[in-house]
């Protein structure tokens, strides 16, 4: 059993968690939480090792049939220096990385997708996958990213919906490319030269593209959008936080989807 915080296992794992330049030179993420650990083994990741302190709760590795590389056991003091909240059932789990690109997924028939372009905040993007995994989206698709995709701070506010929903970090030309060879009909957020969002068409194959709450969209995808859509605001403010706004887009979506099956 681990004891000491000053373990060299430890202090790496530490270092995984707080710097992304180590993670995307290892190759390497944290994962921590039995649902978030469930939903990572099942998406297929590999798990290196699993740190498990047995005295917080029934730490025993999910889905223990499946590869885990080793398992360390740790002591409640060194799981509360790795844990970065309580009630995760006593595993920190680390897993390596893979990269997903856009000829990677396993798009429907009718597919949805959710586009953030150059997202910032890891706790958004955490809160949008959640939303896109809530509406059966097909992926989610970063473009020019600010932030690093094995994040800490994503997997948390995501509660493993990373793994749930294909995320895919690339660039807004490869993006923009890979819809019109798809057939994917773009729909930018936006408020400039807009119809409201309920009066606009998502039944067939749709991509629905946010921007930052601060300079909204690129001139680029402006002008690749096939249709600019808008939420109202009937208040002062003229915004809302992106991960609401995209929850907001995918039901409409959901709704006239579910209304479209029924008038079969």
């Amino acid at each position: 059993m681990i004891t000491s915080t000053q373990n060299p296992r430890i202090k790496h794992l530490l270092q995984l968690q707080q710097k992304s330049s180590l993670r995307k030179e290892e190759g390497l993420f944290v994962v921590e939480g039995r649902r978030e650990v469930e939903h990572c083994l099942e998406a297929g990741f590999k798990i290196r090792t699993a740190f498990v302190c047995e005295e917080i709760g029934d730490a025993d590795p999910p889905h223990s049939s499946l590869k885990v590389g080793e398992i360390e056991r740790v002591s409640p003091n060194v799981y509360e220096r790795i844990a970065y909240r309580g009630g995760t059932e006593g595993i920190v789990a680390l897993v390596e990385a893979r990269q997903t690109s856009l000829s990677d997924l396993q798009l429907s028939a009718s597919p949805l997708i959710v586009v953030l372009e150059s997202v910032e905040k890891p706790g958004n993007l955490g809160a949008v996958l959640r939303s896109a995994d809530a509406a059966g989206a097909d992926a989610v698709v970063v473009c020019d990213p600010l932030t690093d995709l094995y994040n800490p701070n994503l997997i948390r506010s995501s509660i493993g919906a990373l793994f749930t929903v294909p995320c895919v970090a690339c660039s807004t030309e490869e993006c923009i490319a890979f819809f019109r060879e798809k057939g994917i009909r773009v729909l930018t957020a936006q408020l400039q030269d807009s119809r409201l969002y309920y009066d606009t068409p998502m039944t067939g194959p749709t991509a629905i593209v946010m921007g930052t709450e601060a300079t909204g969209l690129t001139d680029q995808w402006r002008q690749a959008a096939d249709a600019h859509i808008r939420i109202p605001m009937l208040g002062r403010l003229d915004s809302l936080n992106v991960s609401v706004s995209a929850a907001i887009l995918l039901f409409e979506a959901v709704r006239q989807r579910q209304a479209q099956n029924k008038g079969k």
